[in-house]
């Protein structure tokens, strides 16, 4: 019996499960590990935020998906990986042997350790979840007249939507108290990448929210000061293993420390373990965003099948360019693809529909 260990609860690992529930592969035993049972759809994240969602509406049931895919549920994280022994090393000390390895582990943020300082790192989301649950019901319980000043360090789509959302929901949590946003960037412009006519709606969506933009600003611990909430949505960095070269094993990582792969999604040191998403570094780089992961997944789960199997593997080919659709937390949505875009109601009906709807995808477990 082969072993297929799955680490990372990520949009392809879903895509993984829900087809080997559909067609499972004889003499593999299939063994997902992720901390939690619930993963949320990095898409619907600022929807939570702004308190349009629950939390469970956002979310995969891996659980549910690896029961209906025959595969084992280990909640633990891997804090290291051996692959010349083909071995994981989870946080709670176990260890888990495999002969195909798979990594859809997302990235991490790390914010400056600030003493007195309230963060939220928008990133890992499990943690963002576990730190906004807290937070919401003691920030509604506060008895104050004074403005509640929240700063968003981070200029790309993360800290845009994040800064957004939560203005709108703290303003309906405390409609007595103003409420104030902050955004800051190091780099020269909002949203790089994005086009010109999304970035003006983006400006629009600022002002009516009432935000102050600095742009050309590095973080300094100073602009800390007189903020009552940071949230931290900065550059994406590879986990703590990753960067650690005795815990990787050997493992090729690129510059910044993310798994470097080939055409196939495997490890350019080690065949056997494969990446995709947000841990993974594609050459040239790829941004770090969702939808790639979401594309790899066909062609991650035809290809663990085959390297089971010793079958042909197929080549990932990124798209030129992608839709983004971001959420204002005002009930609209800006969307961008190249040189388009549009702004609207329209647009945040058009995102739900489709959000909901990929959801929907993975409800054949429950």
């Amino acid at each position: 019996m082969k072993r297929l260990l799955l680490v990372g609860a990520g949009h392809a690992h879903a895509q993984v499960l829900r087809a080997w529930a559909q067609q499972p592969q004889p003499g593999t035993e299939l063994v997902l590990v992720s901390p939690s049972a619930l993963a949320p759809y990095s898409g619907m994240v600022p929807g939570w935020l702004a308190g349009t969602y629950r939390y469970e509406q956002i979310c995969i049931d891996f659980a549910a998906l690896a029961r209906a895919a025959g595969a084992r549920l280990v909640l633990d994280e891997m804090v290291a990986l051996a692959p010349a022994l083909r071995r994981v090393t989870l946080a709670s000390g176990k260890t888990l042997d495999y002969e195909v390895l798979s990594l859809n582990i997302g990235s991490t943020l790390q914010p400056p350790q600030q003493p007195g300082a309230r963060w939220l790192s928008m990133r890992p989301l499990g943690g963002l979840h576990d730190a906004g649950e807290a937070l919401w019901p003691e920030l509604a319980a506060q008895d104050a007249t004074r403005p509640f000043v929240v700063t968003a360090v981070g200029g790309g789509a993360a800290g845009f939507e994040s800064l957004l959302a939560v203005l709108q929901r703290l303003r309906g949590l405390m409609p007595d108290r103003p409420v104030r946003g902050r955004l800051i960037s190091s780099g020269p412009a909002l949203l790089p990448g994005m086009a010109p006519g999304a970035v003006r709606a983006a400006l629009a969506a600022l002002r009516r929210a009432g935000v102050d933009l600095q742009l050309d600003t590095p973080w300094h611990d100073a602009l800390a000061e007189g903020s009552d909430l940071l949230l931290w949505a900065t550059g994406a960095i590879a986990h703590a293993w990753q960067r650690d070269a005795d815990r990787r094993g050997g493992l090729a990582v690129s510059e910044r420390d993310f798994v470097r792969i080939d055409a196939q999604l495997r490890s350019a040191s080690h065949p056997e373990v494969f990446a995709v998403g947000d841990c993974a570094a594609w050459q040239p780089p790829l941004p770090k965003a969702g939808v790639y992961a979401v594309r790899m997944g066909p062609v991650l789960t035809h290809n663990l099948r085959a390297a089971l199997a010793g079958r042909a593997l197929q080549s990932y080919r990124p798209q030129a360019s992608f839709l983004a659709l971001l959420a204002t937390g005002d009930g609209r949505a800006i969307a961008s693809r190249g040189r388009w875009s549009a702004e609207g109601r329209w647009l945040w009906r058009w995102k739900d529909h489709i959000d909901r709807g990929f959801l929907r995808g993975f409800e054949l477990a429950s």
